[in-house]
């Protein structure tokens, strides 16, 4: 076993995932590289300290420099605000440090565009945090994908809601402005990942992208609640993707179905350790969606549970992408998602936006 150093930028909701996760991938996966915490970043003093000592890191900074300037860390988690991503992975990448970042990988297509240069050039690992397509679940409906058991895809279904907004009289706060902050940049970057991943590249759409609640205790909301958007993909396939940070009722809102020429499949996070599979190659009286639970069988479940149908949660999908980046680090090599992968969605976040402005239909190619 070898040790390497970890760096996270960001000691918020997503910096304390990422170091428990880092703290917990080497014995759940018996990894080869062996991560030890080295120094993690927040924007006080006192959070920095308390971060470091709740997490076990060896030393805290404010200076989100100090982390890809220290000899001692080989890779940089960034999970700070959209904003700083590009300043911070091009410095990193100049320092020679694998990097890790949070979705959406830039706060426009031009930093993610500069950000995937910079990181192909150093040669470097570079990875885009997609957590929610890494489920056994997930991974196990791109596996029956691939393999034809639903035949040619004619047509995808998505949605990212959740309703942690839907109350106006909630007050205003920093979800609420800063365009990367709303919907498009915070829920939608992760359905259009797992409508590319499970069904390829999208070639046109039209959107409408709106504010439900334009006033709150507080001040104005300048950014956006909810969006749908209309697309065709590369494969000829229709689609329809929705996201809201409004929804009433839904807590965890990840879903889709997809029709195929020989079945369909559908999956929803609120209930992420199941997979429904219909086929027409059953017998008529018995046709009908099959519930499938996962278990060890399906792709980086073992590693948490010998027993199906126990399940997995939230936090292990973290702990897949930290074992999914070690990995590519030990190997030399990039695993999916990238930041090639974090930059297409940009592309496909940018395109909505331009779409639903104009009231078009518009070709991913022009972004």
């Amino acid at each position: 076993m070898s040790r390497l150093g970890i760096g996270i930028i960001g000691g918020g909701y997503m910096g304390k995932a990422h170091a428990a996760a880092y703290g917990s991938v080497g014995t759940l996966f018996e990894t080869t590289l062996r991560p030890e915490l080295e120094m993690v970043c927040a924007t006080s003093i006192s959070s920095a300290e308390k971060y470091q000592k709740n997490y076990g890191f060896k030393s805290a900074t404010t200076d989100w420099k100090e982390v890809v300037n220290n000899p001692n860390i080989d890779a940089v988690v960034i999970a700070s605000p959209q904003s700083t991503h590009c300043e911070i992975a091009l410095a990193a990448f100049k320092n020679r440090k694998h990097v890790f970042c949070e979705k959406p990988l830039g706060a426009s297509v031009e930093e993610s565009r500069t950000m995937l240069t910079a990181a192909e050039a150093s040669g470097m690992v570079h990875m885009t945090g997609f957590n929610y397509i890494r489920t056994p679940a997930s991974q196990y409906a791109r596996q029956l994908i691939v393999e034809g058991r639903i035949g040619d895809i004619t047509w995808f279904r998505g949605e990212h809601t959740e309703d942690f907004l839907a109350d106006p009289s909630i007050p205003t706060n920093w979800r609420t402005t800063g365009k990367s902050n709303g919907t498009m940049g915070d829920l939608a970057p992760h359905m259009i990942n797992a409508a590319r991943a499970l069904v390829g590249p999208i070639s046109s759409l039209t959107a409408c992208v709106e504010t439900v609640h334009a006033n709150r205790p507080g001040g104005k909301v300048t950014n956006d609640d909810q969006a749908q958007m209309m697309c065709k993909f590369e494969n000829g396939a229709q689609g329809h993707l929705f996201f809201s940070r409004v929804a009433t009722g839904r807590k965890m809102g990840y879903a889709y179905e997809i029709h195929g020429t020989k079945g369909s499949i559908k999956f929803d996070q609120e209930d992420q350790n199941a997979l429904h599979l219909y086929t027409i190659d059953s017998v008529e009286k018995e046709r009908g969606f099959k519930k499938i639970l996962t278990g060890p069988a399906h792709p980086d479940y073992k590693a948490f549970c010998q027993g199906p149908g126990h399940g997995t949660g939230y936090q292990d999908q973290i702990i897949i992408e930290a074992n999914d980046f070690l990995r590519a680090i030990h190997e030399g090599r990039n695993i999916w998602p990238t930041f090639s992968e974090g930059m297409e969605v940009n592309r496909v976040v940018s395109a909505a936006l331009d779409s639903s402005e104009k009231n078009i239909w518009v070709k991913i190619a022009d972004y």
